[in-house]
């Protein structure tokens, strides 16, 4: 597809945090663009104010027949309304990282990728790449602090872009520098198991050549059958040292997220020193470990996207070196009745950083209502810890719950979903 005679796009599912990036990147090129979501969001009203027109919820009659394109979330499915009419009609369609791919193929392409870190590590880049000079264009999954977009228009020869695995998405890029981050077992509602994801990542890794770079720990056990087929220089980002990393992002995940970025900065050649004093000032993103505000009685509110069982634990163990002396209370949200039934045992072990724990019902996104698992068994589980728990059936009962806590100093609240929502209770 040649991009360049594309003239009309509509944008399904364009509230979405990748989807939406396209959005703007799309408006740059100078393309007319519309969109529909199920819900208006701080993103859909940010979106509206570059001219886009937006639809809440999604209809036949929202898609304009004179649309060149049609491209949809990883969250719509074959039944959507607006997709079924594009096709119908005969209009091209695109999922969203096939456009991406699509757009990054004439770029010098670096691609974040891994189980956990992927976020972060992008955003860390981003600073750095621009802050460097070299303007680059970047897609990120979240909004970046400074500039409060999950998009930035560069000039430069790089594209960074955060790459998922989930339905072996990052397929359609062609990277010339790969970050891995790390591998660990995830959206098994869609991977058998780790051979399965390995094979994703053997898949997208057997795409650099042999000018290309794999950055990744190399003694990462679940690594070894990618590392084993790369055809590319490889290197590992733990021999890159830390001592002159004092960085405001807690946890010792976020420090190996920073060796990555030394990582790539020597293979862009960027100046060591510029790479140090931007990852020292680097403050995080939106919902990743994000400090929302603080109530007239002092209690810290601050809000993450984990949503698996090690990124909980790592992410609460990194709270905990923070807040070494402050009582804990955690609000978490399970995201996927898959996730939570196959991580059951392993959720149930990630709040011991914590001294209060509140669990909301199980958010159920793309799933079907499956009655096998509730959030009630993960309470029961996480009681058999020893560990002080409550479940609260909605919004309103777990900020009755927190205001119950006698002794509390910081609330995290904590999910995939909407879980957001308590902790703007807490401080409204």
């Amino acid at each position: 597809m040649d991009l360049s005679n594309i003239k009309k796009v509509h944008l399904i599912g364009i509230g979405g945090i990748g989807v939406s990036a396209l959005a703007r990147l799309f408006i740059d090129k100078q393309k007319q663009v519309k969109g529909s979501d199920l819900f208006e969001s701080k993103i859909t009203k940010q979106l509206e104010l570059l001219g886009i027109e937006i639809f809440i919820d999604h209809q036949l009659e929202n898609l304009d027949e004179e649309t060149d394109l049609v491209v949809y979330s990883p969250a719509i499915n074959g039944s959507n309304p607006e997709l079924i009419k594009a096709k119908k009609l005969g209009i091209e369609t695109l999922s969203y990282p096939q456009a991406l791919g699509l757009i990054s193929k004439d770029y010098s392409l670096i691609a974040v990728s891994g189980t956990h870190g992927k976020t972060t590590t992008t955003a860390m880049s981003a600073k750095v790449l621009i802050e460097a000079g070299l303007d680059p264009t970047v897609v990120v999954g979240s909004l970046l602090k400074e500039q409060q977009t999950n998009y930035i228009k560069g000039e430069g020869k790089n594209f960074l872009v955060e790459a998922c695995e989930y339905k072996r998405s990052f397929l359609n890029f062609t990277p010339h520098i790969l970050i891995i981050t790390n591998i660990d077992l995830d959206h098994l509602d869609y991977f058998k198991d780790l051979e399965d994801i390995q094979s994703a990542f053997i898949e997208v890794v057997s795409k650099l050549s042999q000018e290309d770079y794999l950055i990744c720990d190399t003694n990462h056990p679940n690594l070894k059958p990618i590392i084993d087929s790369a055809n590319c220089q490889i290197v590992n980002f733990k021999d890159f040292k830390t001592n002159d990393l004092t960085l405001k992002v807690s946890g010792e995940h976020n420090v190996e997220n920073a060796q990555s970025v030394l990582a790539l900065t020597e293979v862009l050649k960027i100046d060591k020193q510029i790479t140090i004093d931007s990852l020292n000032n680097f403050s995080g993103t939106w919902r990743r470990f994000e400090y929302k505000g603080k109530t007239d009685e002092g209690l810290m509110v601050y809000d993450d996207y984990a949503h698996n069982p090690t990124e909980v634990r790592v992410t609460l163990k990194g709270a905990r070196e923070m807040f070494s002396n402050k009582k804990i209370t955690v609000v978490f949200q399970p995201h996927l009745y898959s996730r939570t039934k196959t991580f059951l045992s392993e959720f149930s072990q990630s709040f011991e950083s914590v001294d209060n724990i509140i669990i909301l019902p199980i958010y159920a996104a793309r799933e079907s209502f499956d009655p096998s698992i509730t959030s009630e068994m993960l309470v029961d589980k996480i009681n058999g810890n020893n560990k002080e728990v409550v479940f609260s059936s909605d919004f309103k009962s777990a900020l009755d719950e927190i205001n119950k806590i006698e002794n509390k100093d910081v609330v995290i609240t904590m999910g995939a979903g909407d879980v957001w929502k308590v902790g703007e209770m807490v401080l409204n």
